[in-house]
């Protein structure tokens, strides 16, 4: 069996992980990070640059195996923040060159939805949630398709935003779900509800957030634990419309976003209630069960072991490149440009 090394670099995340036999043997990372603010692509990029080494040797280290047992380097070649992008590119190659071994470009997104099989998920739907992405994904017709997306700003760059406005710092999605915790359903606030067929929008829910927090009339844990009910009932209602649509039967998790335990209870809940028994006319009809999916947090979060494991599915199949300047970056790649030839 192949054994083979990721890496995921972008944007705020650089990490290093290795694969063998779709088992995760090491999974390393460092995170950028500011008290005040956003993410800076050139900054983050220095970050990845400065780390690099450390990270993958400490991978190195924790897995076992010793650098002359790795068969090919996968790599985050897109969607992404593109000074992050290259410093991974860059990385997988110098690898390449000193280890002798192919490439192998990984899609972000596509990795996100491949991990969720280390839970035994076969065929899901995948609620993909991270900072730019928000994306309902799921296999159809050789290639994964979006059933559904946001039409403005991905739901964790939307959380931190208003985290930044709020003076809560980067990342924001932590502290939002922790200051919700300290609301609850007594003190819902009504917050614009966007959906617009099988995608969402949150700008002008930002908006809306970003008035009621500057008139001083609400408390800050309020806006968050209404934020959180309210646009995770909107992932959820697309997500489930995308479950009837395919007519599969299996809803993973995916992205950092994913991380927050509301919202992994509320996909629970409506996988629930689709597996109910429900009476009919003149006899009682089972629904087939739905099953929920979803990845220990360290496979949610932007990762290199989840590079690896796509990585190790795709150099199974034959898509590997040993011509090192055939390989770029892809900053702006969609989860449905990628030709899916392993499946």
């Amino acid at each position: 069996m192949p054994t083979i090394l990721g890496i995921e670099s972008t944007a705020h995340t650089f990490g290093v992980g290795i694969v063998k036999n779709g088992k995760v043997l090491a999974n390393v990372k460092k995170t950028y990070t500011t008290e005040k603010g956003g993410i800076i692509p050139m900054e983050a990029a220095k970050h990845h640059f400065n780390n690099k080494n450390e990270i993958y040797f400490e991978t190195l280290n924790n897995s076992g195996i010793e650098e002359k047992e790795i068969d090919a380097i996968a790599f985050s070649q897109g969607p992404g923040l593109a000074p992050c992008l290259l410093e991974g590119m860059k990385f997988a190659k110098e690898l390449a060159k000193k280890l002798k071994k192919p490439l192998v470009p990984a899609n972000h997104c596509v990795a996100h939805l491949e991990i969720t099989k280390i839970t035994k998920s076969k065929d899901p739907v995948l609620l993909y949630t991270s900072g730019a992405n928000t994306q309902i994904i799921a296999y159809a017709s050789g290639k994964y398709r979006i059933f559904g997306e946001t039409l403005d700003v991905g739901v964790g760059n939307f959380i931190d935003t208003f985290a930044r406005y709020a003076g809560i710092g980067f990342p924001g999605g932590p502290k939002i779900e922790k200051l919700a915790l300290e609301s609850g359903e007594k003190n819902y606030i009504e917050l614009p509800y966007k959906v617009k067929g099988m995608d969402i929008a949150l700008s002008g829910i930002l908006t809306n957030l970003k008035q009621k927090l500057e008139s001083k009339k609400y408390n800050l844990s309020d806006l968050c634990y209404s934020m959180q009910e309210t646009v995770f009932a909107m992932l959820v209602e697309t997500a489930e419309r995308a479950l009837a649509h395919t007519g599969k039967k299996e809803l993973a998790l995916g992205g950092g976003v994913a991380c927050n335990s509301r919202l992994q209870e509320m996909c629970k809940i409506m996988c629930n209630e689709r597996s109910q028994v429900r009476s009919g006319s003149s006899k009682s009809q089972t629904k087939e069960k739905t099953k929920f999916f979803c990845p220990e947090r360290s496979l949610l979060v932007d990762n290199g072991a989840m590079i690896a494991f796509l990585g190790e599915i795709m150099f199974k199949s034959g898509i590997k490149e040993k011509n090192l300047e055939k390989i770029d970056i892809k900053p702006r790649q969609r989860t449905d440009e990628v030709e899916v030839k392993w499946r």
